[in-house]
This record gives structure tokens, sequence and C-alpha cells, in this order.
């Protein structure tokens, strides 16, 4: 990721009373990994998606770290990480990262917790080894070959040249997208300072430019994830779901909801995408209620 930080520490601009946390940095595999690890019990590890990092989980950390492990990371070129020479940012590799961070940390009985891009990632390192997953938070996204005509158009206009330019010269995605995606809850200046400022210049957006490219262009990722969902789901899971969300609608729900026979569903009224921003209290009781 370009910009004047040096991998493995934390900048100036990231607020201590709005990330109250310590951060802690991983080399892996040639990437500096940045992440939280927060708490003590049993283990949630938090996926984020475009364009956000761990700071989307800040107030979920918070009020579930006296009862949980709460572990968020960033991908690298996303958040505090920083990505080695050569890396293509693309869901396919963020999966391989996955896997491998969390091999890195050896972690067992694992709840993740999934939304929008971090569906296809996250569950991508839990069907490879079931064997460290207890049971899965599942929020806005999906882990199956795109079929939706409006993610494809979403995926050609963004992913493409005009999209291309868009993010890279005005850094559409986290200064206009992200805010686009509260229904309850409007960003304050300090908090979408912090989704616009790990991305200061064209080289740093790349990232948030090759995942809406991505949608139509990780077909045998999504095959693997969804050919590789019997693995794990005859785990519990619970649901979680912006019924406000342009992106997820309820036919992506069902779909969960089918594929998790033992399921509670908890629709987030009003929420939209970024849900983690719009209802982290009604989350943070969803989790507690269910997890008893």
């Amino acid at each position: 990721m370009s910009g004047t930080r040096a991998a493995g520490t934390r900048p100036d601009w990231v607020d201590d009373e709005l990330f109250p946390f310590e951060s802690r940095f991983l080399d892996l595999d040639g990437h500096t990994i940045h992440y939280v690890d927060e708490g003590e019990g049993p283990t949630l590890l938090l996926y984020h998606g475009n364009p956000t990092w761990s700071f989307l989980y800040r107030d979920l950390i918070a009020g579930l770290r006296d009862r949980f492990r709460c572990i968020a990371w960033d991908y690298p070129g996303f958040g505090l990480s920083a990505a080695r020479a050569g890396y293509g940012f693309t869901p396919a590799e963020h999966a391989d990262v996955a896997t491998a961070f969390v091999d890195a940390l050896d972690l067992t009985d694992v709840t993740p917790m999934v939304q929008d891009w971090g569906g296809p990632i996250g569950m991508a390192a839990a069907v490879r080894h079931p064997e460290r997953y207890r049971s899965f938070i599942i929020g806005n996204t999906w882990a199956w070959p795109t079929t939706d005509l409006g993610a494809k158009i979403f995926s050609n206009v963004l992913g493409g040249p005009i999209g291309k330019q868009l993010i890279l010269r005005r850094n559409l995605f986290a200064d206009k997208i992200v805010p686009y995606g509260h229904g309850r809850h409007e960003l304050t200046a300090a908090e979408l300072r912090h989704y616009t400022a790990p991305f200061p210049d064209a080289d740093a957006r790349i990232p948030t430019w090759v995942f809406p490219r991505a949608i139509t262009r990780s077909q045998e990722l999504l095959a693997e994830v969804a050919e590789g969902l019997p693995r794990v789901n005859d785990r519990p899971a619970l649901i979680v779901w912006g019924d406000g969300d342009m992106a997820f609608r309820e036919a992506e729900r069902r779909r969960w909801e089918n594929a998790f026979p033992d399921h509670t569903t908890h629709v987030l009224r009003g929420a939209s995408h970024y849900i983690q921003d719009d209802a982290p209290d009604e989350i943070i009781e969803a989790i507690e209620g269910w997890w008893r």
C-alpha cells in the first residue's frame, strides 16, 4: 500500500478514543497484517469487506470483549495492513491469507462473523479447515457464484475503466459509497476519515477497485466455497441481516438460511450494508441471546 506510513506502525490519524484497542502486527508470507485481539472467552473472528477494516467492528468489540475474545483483522492493502510486492488484492489471494492467518494464530473453536467480501473470504478459510470452526455469524454477504444481473452491472461499471478512474482519482468507494451504505447511522467526519485515510493516493486505492471488478471474476473461488459449505453447515449459525441493504437482499438471506439448517435469523430493520455501524447494539444483543 502506498503512503508515508511505515509497515507495522499505527498512524497518527487513528483516533485512540474512536479505536481504543491495541494494534498488533503479524509478518505473514511477506505481508504485514494488522489486527486487534481483545478480551477472553470463545473466539470471534471478525471479517470486513470493501473498503473497510477492523475499525468497522469497534463498537462490537467494545460491547463483546468482556465475554468473548474478539479478533478483527485487516486484509493486505486495507486498514493498517501492508501487502507484499506483487500482491494482486484478489479475493482468492485474501482467502489464502485468511487461511494462513488462522493457522498462524492457531485458532480453534472459532466463530467467524462475515459480511460483504468477508463472506467468500472467511467461508473459504472455514471450508478448507472445518475442524477449527464452531459456529458462524453471517451478515449481509454471499458465498456462491454471482448470477444477479444488478451485481454483474455493478461489477462491470465500477470494475471497468470508468469505475477505475473514479475510485483511483476520487476515492469513490471510501468517500461516497461508505456513507451511502449506512441507513441508521450517519457517519461523523471523524469516522469517515477512518475509512478514507487508509487510501491516500491512487496506488493505495487499487485494492478497493479490485473488489468490485472481482465480483464477476472470482467464480472459481466462489464455486469452491459453495461446494464446500456442506463441510461446515452442520454448525449453528446466527444470521444478522440489514433489510435496507441494496446489495444483499432477502433472496441472499434465505439462501443462507437454507444452507445452515440450525440457524437463528435476526433482521435489523432499517440497517443498510454496513450493519456493524448501523446496528451495533442490536447485533451485540442478538449474539448474546443466541450464544446463551
